[in-house]
């Protein structure tokens, strides 16, 4: 089975891989990386853009293969949180017919983070750079923040495979859905 995964983010690559090798109904499976326009802002503001940039992803990615990945991390808005939201990672599979959608945990970036993503359209490794949390202007290719903020207790890589999993549950479920 081939699997194209629309990024090359190795974070998101390897989790996929992991995932699928992990289903007996997916497991022999070759993973390919293609970069694709997931279509919405490079930082998704809301659930729904959120989700539809991981649609788009796993559309734009399916050509000769049997199935396609989207994986979209953005912002939801949250009652009750510091900031007014927190982060999520969508996954959407493509079997040319159907998308199957999974999501990840949620958590909450620091407030002064959240702010520089609203007030002057960064990006989260943007903002977390200038704010002085890290310097590495690509931490979601690395551990990613939620990596940084758990200590390494969570990764990026370990928190995009709850979505790919969350996601499959209707392939390997099929008489369910």
């Amino acid at each position: 089975m081939k699997v194209n995964v629309g990024s090359k983010n190795p974070n998101k690559l390897k989790a996929v891989e992991e995932v699928f090798k992990d289903f007996d109904e997916v497991a022999k499976v070759r993973i390919v990386a293609v970069e694709v326009s997931s279509e919405v802002s490079g930082q998704p503001k809301r659930l729904e853009e959120t989700v539809n940039g991981a649609i788009n992803r796993a559309r734009n990615a399916f050509f000769d293969c049997d199935l396609s990945v989207g994986l979209e991390s953005g912002l939801l808005k949250v009652p009750h949180t510091k900031s007014g939201y927190m982060n999520i990672t969508m996954c959407a599979i493509y079997d040319g017919e159907k998308f199957h959608l999974g999501g990840s945990s949620v958590f909450e970036y620091p407030k002064s983070i959240v702010d520089l993503v609203f007030s002057k359209d960064y990006e989260i490794d943007e903002a977390a750079k200038e704010i002085g949390i890290t310097d590495d202007s690509a931490i979601g290719k690395a551990g990613g923040m939620i990596g940084l903020l758990t200590k390494g207790k969570l990764d990026r890589k370990n928190y995009t495979k709850q979505a790919v999993v969350t996601a499959l549950i209707h392939l390997i479920n099929p008489e369910h859905y």
